[in-house]
C-alpha cells in the first residue's frame, strides 16, 4: 500500500509492507544517490513482515519530486519529521532506520521523535578516503538501541574503523556501500543479504 504524505519540505511517500500481527514498525529511507529499489531496504520488506514487523519505506519529498540531488542535513531532518506521525500512528514501537544519508538522518532525529531504536544500514561513516571527516558523533549520539550493518569493504567506512560505541555491528563481507559482493566473494550476493535480514530479524526481535 502506498501513502502520500505532505510535509513542511514537500511532499512525501511510504510504501507499506504489513505483518499480519506486527509488533513493531521498521522505518527506512533510502540515500542520497538512490531510491527504495536499493536490494537492501527491498530485502527487509520482503522479509521482515513474516517476523511480525511491518516495515514502511519511505520516499523524501527530493527524491519524489524528481531531483537528482539531495538537499541539505537539516532539511531531510524536516521530512523525516513530518512523516513521522504516519509511521507512528498504528501505536507500535517505531524503529528509524535508513541506508547512508538515510541512516544518518535516522541516528540524529531518534531521541527527538521517540524511536524505539536505530536501523543503520551502510552508515557513512566519513567521505570516501577522508577518514578526518568522521560523522561517528551521530552514530555514537542515537540514545537508542542501535544496529549498523556494514559491508566489509565499503569506502564511506569499514567496520575495523568503527569506533566503539553502544551499538551492534553486523558486517557483510566483501560488501560495498550497497552491499554488493564480487563474483569471486566467498559468499553469494543471495547470502549476503539474507546475512542482513537474519541479523535484522534477530535484532528486532531481542527489543522486545
Amino acid at each position: 500500500m502506498i501513502e502520500i504524505v505532505e510535509t513542511d519540505t514537500g511532499t512525501a511517500r511510504i510504501t507499506w509492507h504489513r505483518a499480519t500481527d506486527p509488533r513493531a514498525v521498521l522505518a527506512l529511507s533510502h540515500g542520497a544517490g538512490g531510491g527504495i529499489e536499493a536490494r537492501d531496504l527491498q530485502a527487509l520488506a520482503t522479509a521482515l513482515p513474516a517476523h511480525g514487523v511491518t516495515v514502511a519505506l519511505v520516499e523524501q519529498p527530493w527524491r519524489v519530486a524528481g531531483k537528482k540531488v539531495a538537499p541539505a542535513p537539516k532539511t531531510l531532518d524536516a521530512g523525516w519529521r513530518g512523516i513521522w506521525p504516519s509511521l507512528s500512528g498504528m501505536e507500535l514501537p517505531v524503529i528509524s532506520g535508513g541506508r547512508s544519508a538515510g541512516a544518518r538522518v535516522a541516528c540524529r532525529t531518534a531521541t527527538e521523535l521517540g524511536a524505539r531504536a536505530v536501523l543503520a544500514l551502510s552508515f557513512p561513516l566519513h567521505p570516501p578516503g577522508k577518514p578526518e571527516k568522521s560523522r561517528a558523533q551521530e552514530l555514537l549520539g542515537t540514545g537508542r538501541p542501535t544496529l549498523v550493518v556494514q559491508g566489509g569493504s565499503d569506502p564511506f567506512g569499514r567496520p575495523a574503523e568503527f569506533p566503539e560505541g553502544d551499538f551492534r555491528l553486523i558486517e557483510v563481507p566483501q560488501g560495498d556501500h550497497g552491499f554488493a559482493v564480487p563474483r569471486r566473494a566467498d559468499i553469494t550476493q543471495e547470502r549476503a543479504l539474507q546475512i542482513i535480514t537474519e541479523g535484522v530479524a534477530e535484532w528486532t526481535a531481542s527489543l522486545g
